[in-house]
């Protein structure tokens, strides 16, 4: 049987949600090892002048632990 854990991860990209999310993943793959999965919580964006200058991720990210 194996243990997982889930941890709650924010990140940000001047790009997109979905690289903010694969943002939010490699950093945490820096101290986590055996990530299993990702949900996006939560999506937002800030805006500045009328147009979109930050997208933003609240993401939950699940891993083995050994």
């Amino acid at each position: 049987m194996a243990i997982l854990k889930v941890i709650e991860v924010l990140a940000n990209s001047g790009k997109s949600w979905e690289d903010a999310t694969k943002k939010a993943v490699a950093q945490a793959a820096k101290s986590v090892n055996n990530i299993k999965s990702v949900y996006v919580q939560d999506q937002s964006a800030s805006v500045d002048d009328g147009e979109i200058k930050e997208f933003r991720v609240n993401v939950k990210i699940t891993f083995v632990v050994k």
